[in-house]
Order: structure tokens, then C-alpha cells, then sequence
């Protein structure tokens, strides 16, 4: 009987794992590297902190930061959406009791929108007045929701769920994508008005998904 190359391929479970583990881990550190200090012409003093010289040179330190206060803003949100979707994926791997062929690729098609997270960032934090930017992040994260919506749906018709995967686990991690996926297109909407607005309900809602405050409706997601 002649066997498909699909029937075998892919069922790595630990390997999957072990790979996003280390892509995740370069994204992350990749966020930071994004962020340049601007060359600054600041003059080296040993005076009393109280001289006239000192106080100028730390003016100059204060200068340098102030401009990245984007870059720094926006590493800030994509740490913890890199976080909130490392920890959303171990979730679902944890819930799988075997891997295929077809789901790995889901996978590995998630991992790709992981490493494109540093470029949306950094665009992001360049362009961070514009609205075109906030819509490419805003891409970027509907991408990473859709897969993993799609990864826990294939892999419960798939039959490839552990026995612990109870049907309301599913329903609870179904509900938590589509709840957060909405919160986040509502977030990166209110850049019509002001992308800073837009960034900070999208560090928001991230926060509330982080800490998970027993706020009525939304400690259930």
C-alpha cells in the first residue's frame, strides 16, 4: 500500500514547539534593537552636578531621549502582543496531543507574522502619526489572531486534541481570539482620530489581557 508523505509528516509536537520558542525569542529582541539612540554631541564633563556645564550636559541626555519616546512606546506593544500570542499558541500546543502535516504549516505560517512583527513595529513607530502604519500593525495582528483561530479549529475537526481539550476549552479559546480580535479592530479604528488614541487602547486591552483584572464581562475572556 503506498503511503502519503502528509500521513507522516509533521507530527512533532516538540519541535514545533522548540522553533517557536526560538523565533519568538528573536522577535522579541529584535523589538529592542530597533531602537537607535540619535547621535548626540554631548560634552564630557566631571563637574559638580549643580555647575552650569553639568546641567547643560544633562539637558542634552534629555534631548537624545525625548525623541524615542515612539520607538519606546511601541516596543512596549509589541512585547506584550508577542507575549500575549507566545502564550496563546503554548496554550494551544499544550491542548494537542499530536501534530500533522497540515497544522504544522498553520504554525509555520503564524511564525512568519511573528518575525514580520518587528518590521510592522518599527514602520510603526517611524511613521507613528500616519494612519497607514497603525492599519499595516493592525494587519499584523488580525494575521496572528486568524491563525491561531484557524490552528485550534482544524486541529479540533482534525481530531488531534488531547482528552483534556474539552469542548468548553475550545469554546473558551474560540471566544478569547474573536473577543480580542474585535477589541484590537476597534483600538487601531480610533487611529481615524489619533493614532497615540488608537496605541494606547491597543496597550489597554493588552494589559487587561496580561494582568486579566476581574472586571465584569471581560474577566471571562
Amino acid at each position: 500500500m503506498i503511503r502519503s508523505y502528509r500521513q507522516f509528516s509533521g507530527q512533532n509536537l516538540g519541535r514545533l514547539a522548540a522553533l517557536s520558542d526560538g523565533i519568538f525569542a528573536v522577535a522579541m529582541t529584535l523589538l529592542v534593537l530597533n531602537i537607535r539612540l540619535p547621535t548626540a554631541a554631548a560634552p564630557h564633563t566631571q563637574e559638580p552636578i549643580w555647575a552650569a556645564g553639568a546641567l547643560a550636559a544633562e539637558a542634552t541626555v534629555w534631548n537624545v531621549l525625548v525623541p524615542l519616546a515612539p520607538q519606546l512606546l511601541t516596543y512596549l506593544m509589541s512585547f506584550l502582543t508577542l507575549g500575549i500570542f507566545w502564550a496563546g499558541q503554548q496554550t494551544q500546543l499544550n491542548h494537542f496531543s499530536r501534530s500533522d502535516h497540515r497544522l504544522t504549516w498553520i504554525h509555520l505560517v503564524f511564525l512568519l507574522m511573528v518575525v514580520f512583527m518587528p518590521f510592522s513595529t518599527a514602520l510603526l513607530a517611524e511613521f507613528i502619526t500616519y494612519r497607514l502604519p497603525m492599519v499595516i500593525y493592525w494587519v499584523n495582528l488580525f494575521l496572528l489572531g486568524m491563525l491561531l483561530f484557524i490552528s485550534i479549529e482544524y486541529a479540533s475537526h482534525a481530531g488531534l486534541l488531547t482528552a483534556e481539550a474539552t469542548k468548553e476549552v475550545v469554546a473558551a479559546s474560540r471566544r478569547r481570539i474573536i473577543v480580542y480580535q474585535i477589541l484590537y479592530a476597534s483600538a487601531a479604528l480610533l487611529c481615524v482620530f489619533n493614532t497615540y488614541l488608537a496605541i494606547a487602547a491597543l496597550v489597554l486591552f493588552q494589559l487587561n489581557s496580561v494582568v486579566v483584572p476581574r472586571i465584569g464581562p471581560l474577566n471571562r475572556f
